[in-house]
């Protein structure tokens, strides 16, 4: 009777590794992962960074609540800053104040926490733009689509939250818009506000609940959605351009161990510099400036977080009377009158609406193109006029809500009069995005008869023949294959008809999706087929045999 041998390592770490693995099956997991290919592309950065931005929320967040006192209980500040000193505040505030100016390295922490955030959702933004542009969200990759507009959205919550922890001026005017906001739901509305802020506001609760949000609960979430999308990652496999040698059925590129793995490692350290060289030598949020928060005074000037500004953006530009009609509306109810604050919630409708597009988007696209097929090959935007269009606008519609935030500071900044950059903008939130549809299709189809004509006639080589009999000319050179290969190995979609349901009958939601499709597709430019590319090959060729038979009289210029 043979029995198997026991692997013993003969060194401490590989008794340690081996221990390890036969305890939790390490090799195994290090097996399928550590070698699965990844593509090896630039824009593929930017979710790398939102990732390691998060680590370093996590790091930075965490020496910051050793010290932060989640309390609105009133004290009196009695530390280094002088000019706050002995005036009543918040503890939070005195708690702020003192990791900014008592704790060794707080404010660098704090600053670092700051320009972490900011760069968590600039990068998660760009990286759903890279996604949404290139066709990414297809099948099977829809659900991920809405795994990372989760994170989008937990992301901005996650900034709102920390951006209110302070209780100073300027997160306190930020909380008096959510309140106004809340309380603006009917019938429901108070009693929400009365339970977030504990009472009326500003109440005595509301900065231990967001903290709590801040620090657990929110974090919990965003750390799930990460697993959850790097598992579908994995499960799908990654997305690539097209190229030479790519196809639907495999991925070209480099295994995660060791090249991803070194690749990965250093990235973290080169994010984590810049946003460290960031902190260090450029202040932002000086919430000492602010003093603490008081609700009776109002001040102009106050800005949200990038990120949130869109929000406030549009209820500045929402009009509180148009000509004679008010949008405050009065509602008789059994118990009494409910007013009914339109001038508030009917802005609520365009950001609401920005992100539940978001959302459905993979099933509004398949609907109308009838594309059911897996897609693992990327497009790119010029291949997909509409769709580009589309996200050019809904960027263009962001852009303004966002812009409109700063509305009196362009005013005061540039000397213009408000009134007048509120119309201007009122105007851009209407005509904007239909401009910058139109305009981004058009260049789109434009780019797209360039690269047709690029691939049949060749690059402009800016050389200038002349011909025995005196003509003149310009030199073309032939795309390399690479090139060549990524400018005609695409699908164009196009209109799909309305189809008879199994009664025989074409439904008005069919009739509305064949409209649709016709929209989206009707304008397009064909690729280069075989049979074209073939012909300017040939054609090119007799041009060089013509030319050999005349090389002494040709001249170069």
């Amino acid at each position: 009777m043979s029995t198997t041998q026991e692997y013993k390592a003969s060194t401490t770490t590989g008794r340690i590794a081996n221990f390890v693995d036969t305890r939790v099956g390490a090799s195994g997991i290090v097996k399928e992962f550590g070698r699965k290919i990844f593509p090896d592309h630039w824009t593929f950065m930017f979710g790398e960074v939102a990732l390691y931005t998060f680590v370093i929320l996590v790091l930075s967040g965490t020496f910051l609540t050793f010290f932060f006192d989640a309390s609105m209980s009133h004290v009196t500040y009695e530390g280094s800053y002088k000019p706050l000193y002995g005036m009543e505040m918040s503890a939070a505030y005195a708690s702020t104040l003192d990791i900014t100016f008592d704790i060794r390295g707080g404010l660098f922490m704090r600053q670092v926490h700051h320009w972490a955030a900011l760069l968590f959702v600039a990068s998660m933004s760009v990286h759903m733009l890279r996604v949404f542009f290139t066709g990414a969200f297809r099948r099977p990759r829809e659900l991920n689509w809405v795994v990372g507009c989760t994170l989008l959205v937990l992301g901005l919550a996650a900034g709102f939250t920390g951006y209110s922890l302070p209780d100073e001026v300027l997160s306190g005017n930020g909380l008096r818009i959510i309140d106004g906001i809340l309380k603006a739901i009917p019938v429901v509305g108070t009693y929400i506000s009365f339970f977030l802020f504990g009472g009326e506001f500003p109440g005595d609760d509301v900065i231990g609940r967001l903290y709590a949000l801040h620090i657990m609960v929110i974090p919990a979430i965003i750390i799930l959605m990460i697993a959850i999308h790097l598992f579908m990652v994995v499960v799908h496999k990654h997305t690539q351009y097209p190229g030479p040698g790519r196809t639907e059925n495999n991925v070209v590129g480099y295994p995660v161990g060791p090249v991803y793995a070194a690749k990965a490692g250093g990235f973290f350290f080169i994010v984590f510099g810049i946003v460290a060289l960031l902190s260090g030598f450029f202040t932002i949020n000086a919430m000492w400036n602010y003093g603490p928060y008081d609700p009776s005074p109002v001040q102009a000037g106050t800005q949200p977080d990038w990120y949130i500004g869109f929000a406030d953006g549009v209820l500045r530009l929402m009009p509180g009377m148009l000509g004679d009609f008010s949008f405050l509306v009065h509602i008789p109810m059994p118990w009494g009158t409910n007013a009914l604050p339109l001038g508030v919630l009917i802005p609520l409708v365009p950001a609401g609406a920005l992100f539940v597009g978001l959302f459905a988007w993979p099933w509004i696209e398949r609907w109308i193109s009838k594309d059911n097929k897996e897609h693992h090959i990327l497009d790119r935007p010029r291949n997909a006029p509409t769709r580009t269009g589309i996200g050019v606008a809904g960027i263009v519609s962001y852009c303004v809500m966002w812009a409109a935030a700063s509305s009196d500071l362009i005013a005061t900044h540039f000397m213009v009069a408000l009134n007048d950059v509120t119309y201007i903008l009122r105007a851009l939130f209407f005509l904007g995005p239909i401009l910058a549809f139109i305009i981004t299709k058009r260049i789109c189809l434009s780019l797209q008869r360039k690269d047709r004509e690029v691939v049949l006639h060749g690059r402009e080589a800016g050389v200038i023949e002349q011909t025995p009999e005196g003509s003149f000319s310009e030199r073309h050179e032939r795309l390399d294959d690479f090139k060549l290969y990524r400018m005609v190995s695409y699908e164009p979609n196009t209109p799909r008809p309305a189809q008879a349901n199994r009664k025989g009958k074409i439904s008005w939601a069919e009739k509305l999706r064949a409209g649709l499709s016709k929209w989206f597709f009707q304008d397009r430019v064909e690729p280069v087929t075989r049979e074209e590319l073939a012909e300017a090959k040939s054609h090119d060729h007799h041009a060089e045999i013509d030319a050999s038979d005349h090389s002494n009289g040709q001249i170069d210029r």
